[in-house]
């Protein structure tokens, strides 16, 4: 209302403006003396001249409307064109815009969606190039789009994403036919081989940066390293043979050390000249194996009895090969032997686990006597250092690991006897029926070993009834306070009767004499008759707090301090 208002008012000041402008040229029309008939024609002048001008600008106004609505038809035209080459959504004004904003909204649209389709076409063609040449690289087929319209979006993030992903399988397979190459290297010079196929050439010879790095050409990279591998594990393997060999004839022969630091150059390594001189190493030893022939079976003997050692066998199973005993040293008697040798040492890799955990059983076991036999000794409580402690936690682990080792080994065992149809046998004895009768041989032990110490116990207590034992503990040490003056110490006239009050055996006691509250009576029930007396010399631990350990000797018999406990001063 506002905006109505201020027209209204500018054309009424144009009106008043125009009014006062003929007015002021009539004035001066008059003032001139200009006819009123000229000055009718100069004022439709002035009137023509101004409906000119007024018409020439309603025209241009009205042509610049027709511009804008003209621009506007063709920029959503443009638009829509642009909009469906993008693929996105129609352009939509919002409200109800004027013809110059609709207009310029328009063409800024315009505008953004054709440098949008600038860079999606720039875009697609870097991306394009890059496909291209990782293609190439990779032997692979280019990536599908068409490159005369626009991508959309999507398509351009998948087409990204391909790339990337050709870009990482470069790098991957650049790597693997790096490493590839390099171990291929490494063999043809470990084999000492000249690449002789176009392939291998190309491989090793060319730039690495020329090679297609085509799945198939992997494949192919993999199967020569593989292949030269084969054929290096092979060298490998028949050189550590030959090595064996010449260790084993070096052992048996007794070659002296400086002969063996000759040939220590090919000892290690898998080479043509080194699998050369390995050969004659072997043939010379071989030669020089005939030679020696009782030393070598000597030799060969000391290591038959290693294998029977560790396969357990019986004196039985030792003795079944008869060519051990034969003092005829001949070649066909050294063959027996390498054959027997060789079958053992096969026998013995082949089942190593199970007579590793007999092995491991057996010291175990041995272990867990010894601490048993340990466990009964009483000397052991003077130990020092801790080690009573950790025998016993060895002590107590053993008796829980033993019987899950037996039972490990049980059932490794009844696998082994199933597969192999024939029972397992250690020193000629089934494991199972060995350990059990280790365990009831132990428990045997334990019980005759415990009979003999309640015999002994027994004896021990029928002596002391008898005769009085010495105290086994310093408990309380008795006799200790000191002399009072004025007391007249007694000896009980039951056991002392053939001795006076002051006699002998008061310094034989340090000054301290004691009677038995009870009187013991010997086997024939007679009196005890003191014979002899003590002696003046004082014992030389009398003097220490142990004064219950000094022993007097009655009647031929050794009686200790403790016979004489409770005897009143």
């Amino acid at each position: 209302m506002e905006q109505i208002d201020d027209h209204e008012v500018i054309a009424e000041e144009s009106i008043l403006c125009l009014q006062k402008a003929l007015n002021h040229l009539r004035e001066i029309w008059e003032l001139i003396g200009i006819p009123e008939d000229q000055r009718l024609q100069r004022t439709e002048v002035v009137h023509k001249h101004i409906k000119d001008l007024l018409d020439m600008m309603i025209a241009e106004e009205e042509s610049l409307k027709e511009r804008l609505i003209k621009s506007i038809a063709n920029c959503q035209k443009e638009l829509a064109t642009l909009c469906n080459e993008l693929h996105v959504e129609p352009f939509q004004e919002e409200g109800e815009p004027t013809i110059l904003q609709l207009e310029k909204d328009l063409r800024t649209q315009v505008e953004l969606m054709r440098k949008q389709k600038k860079e999606r076409k720039r875009e697609l063609k870097l991306l394009q190039e890059q496909d291209q040449e990782l293609c190439e690289v990779l032997c692979m087929p280019h990536y599908d789009i068409d490159s005369d319209s626009i991508p959309s979006l999507e398509e351009l993030h998948q087409f990204r994403q391909h790339v990337a992903t050709l870009r990482e399988t470069k790098v991957s397979r650049r790597e693997e036919f790096v490493n590839i190459k390099r171990q291929i290297i490494l063999c043809m010079e470990d084999l000492e081989h000249t690449p002789d196929t176009s392939f291998e050439r190309d491989v090793v010879c060319e730039d690495e940066d020329a090679f297609c790095l085509s799945l198939e050409n992997i494949a192919a990279l993999q199967k020569l390293l593989q292949q030269l591998e084969m054929r290096k594990s092979q060298n490998e393997a028949v050189c550590e043979g030959l090595r064996a060999q010449i260790r084993e004839l070096w052992d048996r022969l007794q070659i002296p050390e400086e002969e063996r630091e000759a040939v220590a150059m090919v000892m290690t390594g898998s080479k043509v000249k080194v699998k050369k001189a390995l050969q004659l190493e072997v043939d010379r030893l071989e030669e020089l194996k005939m030679q020696n022939m009782k030393k070598v079976i000597e030799a060969i003997r000391l290591e038959l009895a290693k294998y029977w050692d560790q396969c357990f066998y019986s004196q039985e199973q030792r003795q079944a090969f008869a060519a051990y005993y034969d003092e005829d040293y001949t070649e066909g008697l050294l063959q027996l032997h390498d054959a027997e040798v060789v079958r053992l040492k096969n026998y013995y890799e082949l089942h190593k686990e199970l007579f590793e955990g007999v092995q491991k059983w057996e010291e175990s076991w041995r272990l867990f006597l010894e601490f048993e036999r340990k466990a009964s000794d009483p000397s052991r409580f003077t130990n020092r250092g801790g080690n009573l402690l950790k025998e016993e936690k060895q002590r107590a682990r053993l008796q829980k690991t033993l019987p899950k080792l037996e039972e490990e080994l049980k059932a490794q065992i009844e696998l082994w006897e199933q597969e192999h149809s024939k029972a397992f046998v250690v020193n000629g004895q089934k494991f199972m029926e060995y350990v059990t009768e280790q365990w009831e041989m132990h428990r045997l032990e334990k019980e005759r070993a415990r009979q003999e110490r309640q015999l002994k116990n027994k004896k021990q207590t029928e002596t002391e009834m008898l005769y009085g034992s010495a105290p086994r503990t310093p408990n309380k040490r008795r006799g200790l306070t000191p002399t009072t003056p004025g007391k007249v110490r007694k000896l009980n006239t039951t056991i002392m009767s053939n001795a006076t009050a002051n006699s002998s055996i008061r310094p034989a006691f340090g000054g301290t004499v004691y009677r038995s509250p009870v009187s013991r009576l010997p086997p024939s029930g007679s009196k005890p008759v003191l014979t002899s007396t003590c002696s003046g010399k004082r014992n030389p631990r009398a003097g220490r707090h142990g004064a219950d350990k000094e022993n007097l000797e009655l009647n031929g018999s050794l009686l200790s301090a403790r016979t004489f406990k409770g005897l009143q001063i």
